[in-house]
C-alpha cells in the first residue's frame, strides 16, 4: 500500500534505486513487488529513462489502518487536543469523530480505549484554560501558498506593531506556538510568538523562498542573537537543558565528571534569565556579565517579595 501511495503521490516518476533506498529492500524485491502489483491489476506504468509510476486517474481504494498506526494518530491527536488554543482543540475533536465513523467495531474500541486512556501533556490539557485562537490556520495557510501576512503585534514592552512578515515555518516551543518568518520591518528573519499576533491577513503578495528552506537552520540560527551565553551544567540535568533550552549549544566542555561547561547566543537575557530559574542550583552562570546582574536583581526581587 505504501508503494502504491508512493507512486500515485509523486510528482514525477521514480526509480528501482530510489524506491528500494526509500524501503530499505533490494531491487529484486522492489521489482517482484511491483509485478505483484500489476497481478492485482495496479496499472503501474513503466518508462526507460525516468521510472515506475501509475496511470493518470487511478485512485487507491478506501484504506484501512493496523493497531499501530492507529495508535500513532491518536498520539498526534491527543497532543492537539492538549493545546491552549480552542481552535485546534475542536478540529482535532472533529478529525478523530471522522475517523472513528469509518473505522470497524474492533478498531473503534480500540481508538477510544486509546483517547480515553492516552494523556499528551497533562499540565497543558488539564491545567491551563483553553482560549479563542485559529491564528495558526490563517498561517499555514500562508506558509502553503507562499503570501506574505500583515498583523498586529505586541512587543516585549507592551506596544502594539504593525509588521508584514513572509511566513516560513509554525513552531512549537514546549508550551507555545511560534512563527519565523521574514521580517519586512526588520529586513532579516524573526521569530514571533503566536499568542502576541492579532488581527492577522493574509495579502496578496506573494514571496518567492530563498532557496530550500532549512528547518534546522532557522529555529536555531545565531546570527544576529548578539549575547553569548556561557553556563555550567550538572551532568545529569544535562539532557533536560538541551531539550528545552530555546536555542541551539554549538560549544561544551567537560569541566569534571559532575559538571559540563555549555555555550550558546540568545537576544533576549530578560527570557533566558527566568527561564534558567527552573534548573536552580543545577546550573551556574558564567556570562555574560549583563545577565549575571540580571539574575541577581532577580533573585533579591523574589527575597524582597518572599520577606514581605
Amino acid at each position: 500500500m505504501k508503494l502504491i501511495l508512493m507512486l500515485q503521490d509523486s510528482k514525477k516518476r521514480i526509480t528501482v534505486d530510489k524506491l528500494a533506498e526509500t524501503f530499505g529492500v533490494s531491487r529484486r524485491t522492489i521489482f517482484r513487488d511491483l509485478n505483484a502489483l500489476s497481478e492485482i491489476n495496479v496499472p503501474v506504468t513503466w518508462e526507460q529513462y525516468s521510472g515506475y509510476g501509475v496511470m493518470p486517474g487511478y485512485k487507491v481504494p478506501p484504506l484501512m489502518f493496523t493497531s499501530k498506526e492507529l495508535a500513532t494518530i491518536m498520539i498526534g491527536l491527543n497532543f492537539v487536543k492538549s493545546q491552549v488554543d480552542k481552535a485546534l482543540v475542536e478540529d482535532a475533536k472533529g478529525v478523530e469523530l471522522k475517523i472513528r465513523n469509518v473505522l470497524p467495531d474492533k478498531l473503534r474500541d480500540f481508538m477510544e480505549s486509546l483517547s480515553e486512556r492516552t494523556v499528551v501533556d497533562p499540565y497543558l490539557k488539564f491545567g491551563v484554560e483553553k482560549k479563542e485562537g485559529g491564528s495558526w490556520y490563517l498561517i499555514s495557510s500562508a506558509i502553503s501558498g507562499n503570501q506574505s501576512i500583515r498583523f498586529s503585534y505586541e512587543t516585549q514592552d507592551g506596544r502594539r506593531e504593525e509588521r508584514l512578515v513572509d511566513p516560513y515555518l509554525l513552531v512549537y516551543y514546549h508550551d507555545h506556538w511560534n512563527m519565523i518568518g521574514y521580517s519586512h520591518k526588520r529586513d532579516d528573519y524573526r521569530n514571533f510568538i503566536l499568542n502576541r499576533m492579532a488581527e492577522i491577513e493574509i495579502t496578496e503578495q506573494n514571496f518567492e523562498p530563498q532557496g530550500k528552506i532549512n528547518a534546522e537552520a532557522l529555529i536555531f540560527r545565531s546570527d544576529g542573537l548578539e549575547h553569548l551565553v556561557r553556563v555550567e551544567v550538572a551532568k545529569d540535568a544535562l539532557s533536560r537543558f538541551e531539550a528545552n533550552l530555546p536555542t541551539n549549544i554549538f560549544n561544551r566542555k567537560e569541566i569534571n565528571s559532575e559538571i559540563i561547561k555549555v555555550e550558546f547566543r540568545f537576544d533576549n537575557l530578560d527570557y533566558i534569565n527566568n527561564w534558567l530559574l527552573q534548573f536552580g542550583d543545577q546550573v551556574t552562570l558564567t556570562g555574560p556579565d549583563e545577565l549575571i546582574e540580571k539574575r541577581r536583581e532577580l533573585l533579591e526581587r523574589m527575597l524582597d517579595r518572599n520577606s514581605l
